[in-house]
C-alpha cells in the first residue's frame, strides 16, 4: 500500500477541492440503474462478481483512490479494496469483511471465498481484522429496489472514498436491473467522474459472458 501526497500547488483541481472541503463542504449522492442481465445469465457467483467490477472501475481512476492523511493534506493510494456488507440471519445483524483487490477475477474469488469462509460466521462488525485505510464501502439491500439512497454522516466531510449501495434486482421488459447507490465527496469529484466510473461499470457488464 503506498499513499502519494498530492502537490498542492500543481493540482488543477486545487480551488475545487479547498471550496468543497473547507469553505462549503460538501457529499453528494446518485442513484443509477445498471443492466446486468449478461452477469445473471452467466453463471458467476453475483456479489463478488460485482465487487470485482466495482473495484476495477473505482482503481482505474485516482479520484476514487482519495484520503486526507494524519495532517489533512490530500492524496492517493495506488490500490484500494473493497470493504463489503455480510448479513447473519439469526441476530439480523451484518459484519463487514474486505478482500484484497486482484485484476483477475479468479484470484480475486478465490480469496474471497477464503474470507467468507474463514470469517463469514464471525458476528462482530469488524468480522476480519485488520481492515486497512485503503478500503471503501459496499454493501447491499437485497430485500427491495429504491429508486433513491443516501447516507447522512455526521462527520464525513472528510471521508473522500465513494461508497456504494447496491439494492435487489428485477426484471424488466427481458432485461434484469438493479439499483446502485454511489456516495461521493465533491471535493474529489465532480458529477463527470461519476458519470463516467458508471458508464465504465455498465460497460464492463455488458461485456460478461452470457
Amino acid at each position: 500500500m503506498n499513499f502519494t501526497p498530492i502537490d498542492l500547488e500543481q493540482w488543477p483541481r486545487r480551488e475545487h477541492f479547498e471550496h468543497y472541503l473547507t469553505r462549503v463542504p460538501c457529499t453528494y449522492s446518485a442513484t443509477f440503474t445498471l443492466d446486468i442481465t449478461r452477469l445473471r445469465a452467466g453463471g458467476k457467483k453475483f456479489y463478488p462478481a460485482m465487487l470485482h467490477h466495482i473495484a476495477a472501475v473505482v482503481n482505474a481512476h485516482r479520484e476514487f483512490r482519495m484520503a486526507l492523511d494524519e495532517a489533512g493534506r490530500p492524496g492517493f493510494y495506488d490500490l484500494v479494496h473493497p470493504c463489503y456488507t455480510v448479513f447473519h440471519e439469526d441476530s439480523q445483524t451484518f459484519s463487514n469483511l474486505w478482500t484484497g483487490y486482484d485484476p483477475s477475477y479468479e484470484a480475486f474469488l478465490a480469496a474471497w471465498l477464503r474470507d467468507k469462509e474463514e470469517f463469514g460466521g464471525c458476528h462482530a462488525m469488524e468480522a476480519k481484522p485488520g481492515t486497512p485505510p485503503n478500503t471503501f464501502p459496499v454493501s447491499m439491500l437485497p430485500w427491495a429496489s429504491f429508486e433513491g439512497f443516501n447516507l447522512n454522516l455526521e462527520k464525513g466531510y472528510d471521508y473522500l472514498a465513494p461508497i456504494f449501495t447496491m439494492g435487489r434486482f428485477y426484471e424488466r421488459e427481458g432485461r434484469v436491473l438493479m439499483p446502485l447507490a454511489v456516495q461521493v465527496h465533491h471535493a474529489v469529484c465532480d458529477g463527470f467522474h461519476l458519470c463516467r466510473l458508471v458508464n465504465e461499470l455498465q460497460a464492463r457488464l455488458d461485456r460478461e459472458e452470457a
